[in-house]
């Protein structure tokens, strides 16, 4: 699809009803109140629903007291990445920005994410230029999505890619409806890969668009054997349901090599193989231009 240039609106309010952020967030109140604060200060003024994915702090609390503007929907239990569908079921925009509690999206980045969007109807979703902390560092997987990997696909409004990061990301929320959201047995890690191959599957284009801006502060990096293997669980899963058997094979055991021989590692596998009956009943092998895609961006990706 040949896609004309989008150039960045003023930073004016987007109406309502056009465009929404829904975060998801669970037991980080004192971060979530620090973005809640930067949202609200955008010129754009967008909707925001948190979607509080059964905290044990006082999350729910603190913002029914203290931003009563914002929606609030609290889950009796965490449903990792699948909170976020809650969110997009909720909102009442056409465009839903997701983002994490960690994130928030830069001046005028929301107005420029529904202009592509308006302009490009099968659009689903733009991967924005993410910053990291105060140095502003671009993040590693904007700096290799702007690199691109399909041969003469490099137009505007961005490159064409297979993979979105969730902690920011800028979805048509019919698109997003209508192939299912996050899968709920993903939790979280790695949940972003297969909605992102399931909308090009359904005829989606998803983009990254640099000129939309976001920046992400996470906390201090620490050691998380969990996601670590629900990360590698869920990579291997994905192969399993979407890539062609040789595919699958070749990637899985790449997959597996570059984690190492850790006892994270072997629990991943073994958490993988746990769900292979569910798997095997729910195969669905990428259409061959997908696939095709894939492949190009994983050879791309070769040293």
């Amino acid at each position: 699809m040949e896609l004309s240039q989008v150039s960045a609106p003023s930073a004016e309010p987007v109406e309502e009803s056009r465009v929404g952020v829904v975060i998801a967030t669970r037991d980080r109140s004192v971060l979530l109140q620090r973005t809640l604060r930067r949202l609200a200060a955008l010129p754009e003024a967008p909707a925001v629903l948190v979607v509080d994915d059964g905290s044990r702090d006082d999350t729910a609390v603190t913002v029914a007291a203290s931003f009563p503007d914002v929606a609030l929907t609290s889950l009796g239990r965490s449903r990792g990445a699948a909170a976020r569908n809650v969110g997009v079921e909720c909102s009442e925009a056409p465009y839903v920005a997701l983002t994490d509690d960690d994130a928030h999206w830069a001046p005028g980045a929301l107005a420029a994410a529904a202009a592509v969007l308006d302009e490009h109807p099968r659009v689903a979703l733009i991967a924005p230029q993410i910053l990291v902390g105060p140095q502003e560092r671009l993040d590693p997987v904007s700096a290799e999505m702007a690199r691109g990997g399909f041969p003469g696909d490099q137009g505007p409004p961005g490159a064409r890619v297979l993979g979105f990061l969730a902690c920011a990301a800028v979805i048509r929320r019919s698109a997003f409806l209508e192939v299912g959201g996050f899968d709920e047995r993903y939790g979280v890690g790695g949940e972003e890969r297969l909605l992102a191959l399931d909308l090009a599957t359904a005829g989606w284009d998803l983009r990254y668009v640099p000129s939309v801006v976001a920046h992400h502060h996470p906390p201090p990096a620490a050691d998380r054997p969990g996601r670590r293997i629900a990360t590698l669980r869920n990579d291997l899963w994905t192969a399993w349901l979407r890539r062609p058997v040789r595919a699958a094979v070749q990637e899985s055991t790449r997959r597996v090599r570059e984690a190492g021989p850790r006892r994270t590692t072997a629990s991943a596998v073994g958490a993988a193989l746990l769900g292979a009956h569910w798997v095997a009943r729910e195969r669905r092998v990428l259409p061959g231009h997908v696939e095709a895609w894939l492949t190009a961006l994983e050879r791309s990706d070769e040293p």
